[in-house]
């Protein structure tokens, strides 16, 4: 259970909640040019795009949640069980398994359009990282400072749908979260007008009733509605801090706090951590559940054209 966000003022920021039940031994990770991408089927990638994002390290590979690329490309992975299908290995595509797809596309691409291009001959594979670490059903949200897609990989096909709201949570399927917004077009922040009767005495006792309607529930249909409810009618005035300031409000409206989410195996979900990277400076910024300081790890904090991963715990 996931939400992420793409969101412009005066520049582009992307992020997202990662709502789980336990963790990973997640970190920032930085990895740089010269950094060696192995791929279970297709060529070693010896110089690419810059990352960062947050992933688990596991044999000096990252496993990224989420990421950006040094020329504002975005990237997250949320869950989506039961409608996340891989496919067979096919000789005339370029195959790559799930959990490799977000460096895979970030090294390479530099915007959505490069993306859709890629996408054309990509075959997504059924591949575990490991025994230990089984294939994640996942579906993705790609964006940069323009557009925003997302891609779900099916029984039916793979889709790509363009992504008007710039935001994605978990199942349904994207079609279904479209469709499902019309039944929300009439929310606004004003007042509501009475479309009853005229004559009888009805009244706006309190602000915001123009959003009666909203869903406040946990699921994802619902958390999607919102999400793009509160980020339409975001108001900032643009530089740095207030932007960040009010990408993290975004997120906080659909986070989920201990005991609210019960999972399949008896345990809660709740928001382990939220994160907003500016990607035009790949400054990122990110809180946890214990810590609601916002921290910021700096890209270029580091030498781009080093060849072995930076990491920066987030507890």
């Amino acid at each position: 259970m996931c939400t992420a966000v793409s969101y412009k003022t005066k520049c582009h920021y992307f992020g997202r909640n990662l709502d789980l039940e336990r963790g990973y031994n997640e970190s920032v990770v930085i990895t740089p040019r010269n950094y060696e991408l192995k791929y279970r089927y297709e060529k070693s990638q010896k110089l690419h795009y810059a990352l960062i994002g947050m992933a688990t390290i596991v044999n000096d590979y990252p496993l990224y949640f989420e990421a950006t690329n040094e020329k504002g490309l975005s990237m997250a992975g949320l869950n989506f069980p039961n409608n996340a299908h891989y496919y067979e290995y096919q000789n005339n595509m370029e195959n790559v398994a799930p959990f490799e797809l977000i460096p895979y596309v970030l090294a390479q691409c530099a915007s959505v359009q490069d993306v859709k291009e890629l996408l054309q001959s990509i075959n997504i594979v059924h591949c575990n990282f490991s025994d230990g670490l089984p294939v994640s059903p996942l579906h993705w949200i790609i964006a940069d400072g323009d557009s925003s897609i997302t891609l779900e990989c099916i029984k039916e096909g793979m889709r790509v749908y363009d992504n008007p709201f710039g935001v994605l949570t978990n199942n349904p399927t994207f079609d279904y979260h479209m469709m499902h917004m019309n039944n929300y077009m009439h929310l606004h922040e004003g007042f509501s007008k009475n479309q009853l009767q005229a004559s009888l005495p009805l009244f706006n006792y309190s602000l915001g009733m123009g959003a009666m309607g909203l869903p406040g529930d946990f699921s994802s249909s619902s958390r999607f509605v919102k999400a793009v409810f509160v980020k339409e009618k975001s108001y900032c005035k643009g530089d740095e801090k207030e932007s960040v300031n009010q990408f993290f409000h975004i997120l906080q409206a659909v986070a989920m706090p201990k005991g609210c989410v019960l999972a399949h195996n008896g345990d809660y979900e709740y928001t382990r951590y939220s994160s907003c990277c500016n990607t035009d400076t790949q400054v990122y910024y990110f809180t946890t559940y214990e810590n609601m300081c916002v921290r910021s790890v700096d890209m270029h904090s580091i030498g781009l054209n080093d060849s072995k991963l930076s990491s920066y715990p987030i507890d």
